[in-house]
């Protein structure tokens, strides 16, 4: 039947079709493979590297009787001559026997169970992720719901294998062998399980040709497997990013799908979208995921923070805590998500401040910024794990700007004593850099935090107290009774 709406508008609604035909084909899970094991003379992965806890949890399991392998992004580092920051281990051992045999052990999640083995307190903790190998399942034979995790939380803690009307998976928690708990993984270079003790990798579907040849590649179907877990549409963006200095790309099928599944994140929750981005943002290579998820033309749709931290990357604050991440990454240091999204929505956050003033309410300078930057943060965090921590540490940065600006003797040893002085220092000095604020106050924050007797912070204070107050001189207070200068007003409480 012709169409009476014209040429261009037909063939979108033909391409439209197919790609929801073409999302909704039943699932077909990949195959197990054949197993292959690489030995050592051939893979030369230097032992050294391998994290002594990772080694100690591989090896009590495996004195306990089970298999016990170091396995993922860990061994395609190990294999690229890279040290892995992370260690993850699969064991045939479930997540209650696992955690009988370690004195700091805890099983978490619920769509995958695992079990977190920490070693250490505090900062200088580390986790070594331990998971029981998982059963190949056809997502046809899983319990179908028509709601998400939040909709229907209490069924879904009755069952172990379920997905949602998309075929995304809800929980998957069947135990299995080996060879089908490598067909589950997504990509064939994160498929790979390394035992140091025997020193042999273990490999069903080609990872190790595949890290050789430089190459992406998702086992099975991919458009098929983007539709079980939508987040590794973020995933491969990630991988492309992180490896594309050591000339890795995506496979062209599975670089194709990514695009028409990206509509599939809509009924992923927030937070673990959120966790996502992170990743994208805080493992060292930020500014290569930008550029990644422009050049796959995914800059739009995934996710509605990330979209605003791709459009605003070539805003000089946004560069800048983007470059600084990745160096802080590089060098070992800690990185917090709070200050690299109080850097990112700070001009949102001077946006809504001058809007207030704009729309007529009459609030003290404070107390504008201060509203703006909880408007800011719910319309565009939102409903997000840790929130309220978030929330926190982001409104303390921002609203400890205009201190740090002003200077005023009496607030100075208040500001240093503060934990988030750093935060807010670091803060301070990026706007400098970018011109909002005058590098002489950055520079005088950073000498007066360094100080190391009571002679250097002398000088200092002396410095500020010969300048003008910010906004010149203040106007002498109305004295009860009329007295004071005519007209005199009561100028608003500096702090």
């Amino acid at each position: 039947m012709p169409c009476s709406t014209g040429g261009a508008f037909c063939s979108y609604l033909m391409i439209k079709k197919l790609i929801k035909r073409w999302l909704a084909r039943p699932s077909r899970s990949p195959a197990p493979g054949q197993r292959t094991e690489i030995p050592a003379t051939e893979h030369g992965i230097d032992p050294s590297r391998v994290d002594r806890r990772a080694l100690e949890v591989v090896d009590t399991l495996q004195r306990a009787g089970f298999e016990a392998y170091v396995v993922g992004g860990a061994v395609r580092d190990l294999l690229l001559g890279i040290t892995p920051k992370d260690f993850d281990v699969a064991t045939n051992a479930t997540p209650e026997e696992v955690k009988r045999l370690f004195r700091r052990a805890f099983i978490i999640g619920r769509r995958f169970r695992i079990v977190h083995v920490v070693y250490g307190r505090g900062r200088d903790h580390e986790v070594i992720e331990v998971s029981t190998f998982r059963a190949l399942l056809d997502a046809a034979n899983a319990k179908r719901m028509s709601g998400n995790e939040r909709s229907h939380k209490r069924q879904l803690e009755q069952v172990s294998h379920a997905v949602d009307a998309s075929g995304r998976v809800l929980r998957d928690n069947v135990w299995g062998p080996q060879n089908e708990d490598a067909a589950r993984r997504d990509f064939t270079i994160n498929a790979m399980y390394y035992d140091p003790r025997s020193g042999v990798v273990v490999d069903y579907h080609g990872g190790f040709a595949d890290a050789k040849a430089k190459q992406i590649r998702m086992i099975g179907d991919a458009a098929l497997r983007y539709r079980e877990d939508p987040v590794r549409v973020l995933r491969a963006v990630r991988f492309a990013a992180k490896l594309a200095a050591l000339g890795f790309a995506l496979a062209p099928a599975t670089r194709r799908p990514l695009k028409a599944c990206t509509s599939l994140l809509a009924d992923v929750p927030p937070s673990r979208l959120f966790d996502e981005m992170m990743k994208l943002l805080q493992t060292g290579h930020a500014m290569a995921s930008v550029q990644t998820l422009e050049q796959l033309g995914l800059s739009k749709g995934l996710f509605a923070l990330l979209d605003h931290v791709v459009s605003r990357a070539d805003h000089p604050m946004v560069t800048g805590v983007l470059q600084d991440t990745d160096r802080r990454v590089a060098a070992g240091k800690p990185v917090a998500p709070s200050y690299l999204l109080a850097c990112v929505l700070w001009p949102d956050v001077l946006l809504a401040r001058d809007a207030l003033g704009a729309a007529g309410r009459r609030l003290a300078p404070l107390e504008a910024l201060s509203a703006a930057a909880d408007d800011v943060f719910q319309s565009r965090v939102g409903d997000v794990s840790g929130r309220g921590k978030l929330g926190a540490d982001m409104r303390e940065v921002w609203l400890m700007q205009p201190r740090l600006e002003r200077r005023l003797p009496r607030s100075i040893d208040g500001l240093l004593a503060q934990p988030r002085f750093r935060a807010g220092f670091d803060f301070l000095r990026l706007r400098a850099q970018c011109g909002e604020v005058d590098m002489d106050c950055a520079a005088w924050w950073e000498a007066m935090s360094q100080a190391t007797n009571a002679h250097e912070r002398d000088l200092l204070m002396e410095q500020i107290r010969q300048q003008p107050a910010a906004g010149g001189a203040r106007k002498p207070r109305r004295r009860r009774g009329g007295g004071g200068s005519k007209g005199g007003q009561a100028s608003p409480a500096a702090e």
